[in-house]
């Protein structure tokens, strides 16, 4: 079973940086595109940033020049970087993967989240 585990969240102050990384984990996988969401409370999810297995990126308007997704495929792994943080920043942070993988003799394609990673930013 593939399995997708965050880590990077915590409290920073504005104008701050984290990263965050979420690694895949399992076997017989390919994965696609990998995305980054947050919620805030109160809120929708929202789409933050995405990446293909080629590397295009895109992000949304309000991280432009803030925040850089990228991927290392050697290790099944997404980042971001995000940097000058602000306070409306604040929200879980979910990693998502569009993902192909092999079971039972069939393949599969699917859609997998981890578990989400608090980033709160705040003096």
């Amino acid at each position: 079973q593939v399995q997708l585990v965050e880590s990077g969240g915590g409290l920073v102050q504005p104008g701050g940086s984290l990263r965050l990384s979420c690694a895949a984990s399992g076997s017989g996988f390919q994965i696609n595109d990998m995305n980054w969401y947050r919620q805030a409370p109160g809120k929708e999810r929202e789409l933050v940033a995405a990446i293909t297995s080629g590397g295009s990126t895109k992000h949304a308007d309000s991280v432009k020049g803030r925040f850089t997704i990228s991927r290392d495929n050697t290790k099944y792994t997404v980042f971001l970087q995000m940097n000058s943080l602000k306070p409306e920043d604040t929200a879980v942070y979910y990693c998502n993967a569009a993902i192909t993988y092999y079971s039972g003799g069939h393949y599969y394609a699917d859609d997998f989240w981890g578990q989400g990673t608090q980033v709160t930013v705040s003096s």
